[in-house]
Formats: C-alpha cells, structure tokens, sequence
C-alpha cells in the first residue's frame, strides 16, 4: 500500500467532505494532487525504467525534445517557444553542448547567428530516454484501458495549456519566463 500522503486519501470524484462545498473540496483535492505529482515526477525525474543511466533533468528533456520535434533554431525563439527566459536557455544548453547532445552551428541565411540543434548523439540518448519514459509510463497505467489513458492525456494537455495561457497572460510587456 502506498504511503498515505493523500494521494489515495480524498476522493477524486470531488465528493464534499463534512463542512466544506463539493467545488472547494474538489479543487483542494486537485491542488494537493498536482503538487504530489509535481514532486513524483522530481523525485524520479520521471527516468522511467532500468539503469540510472535512463534518466535526464527536466530541463534537458524539455530541451531536446523541442529541437527534435521542431528542427534548429536560435536561443530566442527556443526561449520563446518553451516560454522562459533567454538567459535560462542559454544556461541550460550550455551542458547540453558540451556534452555533445546539442552543437551550435552558424543560421544558414545569416552567418553571424547562431542555431542549435539536436545533434546524433542527443537524437540517440533522446530515444533511449522516451523509450524508458514510455515503459514507465505503461507499468503506471498498465491496468487502465486505452479510453482512461486517452482521457487522462488529453485533460492532463488541456490542463498544461491553460497553465501556459494564464502565465503568458499574466507577464508584464516585453518580459519573458
């Protein structure tokens, strides 16, 4: 049995428990919910399976992951894109390059600007990284049907994009991350 934490504690269908409104109670539930899932996923860095070697900072994932999926491209639209700072990406990439999982090359229409992208061995330690992410992820929600992993996922998508909305909505003008 899990450690109680209130992870099993509280009902998820939101029922009201004694003395508080069913909503109240249904949105203490979800908050407490996602700051235990924030701090699950630290803890493991969501690794996924097997060897240590498995697992990658959240920074780095979120990194080159976007430079797969969406291709080279300068610091400022990396940042913008992922809806952080510059300065941070220009942190954050540092390891990345001199590791070798990132090489920085020269815009291809404007010599004097710098690209990053995703070099063979961060295409390669990626894969190895999303394919223990993926076994983790089916050992946790091996039991539900494919109808609840959809679900989850796509409320789990709507819930991180209406995060993205509110922060975007909220920074002052010119500012990022």
């Amino acid at each position: 049995m899990p450690p109680q934490d209130m992870t099993t504690a509280a009902s998820p269908s939101g029922g009201a428990a004694p003395g508080h409104p069913g909503t109240d109670h249904l949105l203490d539930v979800l908050q407490h919910q996602v700051a235990v899932f924030a701090r699950r996923a630290e803890q493991t860095r969501l690794g996924g399976v097997g060897q240590v070697r498995n697992s990658m900072d959240r920074a780095a994932y979120l990194l080159l992951n976007r430079l797969d999926v969406e291709g080279p491209m300068g610091v400022k639209a990396l940042a913008s894109g992922m809806g952080i700072d510059s300065s941070t990406v220009t942190r954050q990439v540092a390891p990345l390059v001199d590791t070798g999982l990132v090489k920085r090359t020269s815009h291809p229409e404007d010599g004097r600007a710098v690209v990053l992208q995703l070099s063979p061995r961060g295409q390669s330690r990626l894969e190895e990284v999303r394919a223990s992410r993926r076994e983790l992820m089916s050992q946790v929600t091996g039991e539900w049907t494919e109808e609840e992993r959809d679900t989850f996922c796509a409320l789990l998508t709507r819930f991180n994009t209406a995060l993205a909305a509110r922060q975007a909505a909220h920074q002052p003008a010119g500012a990022e991350g």
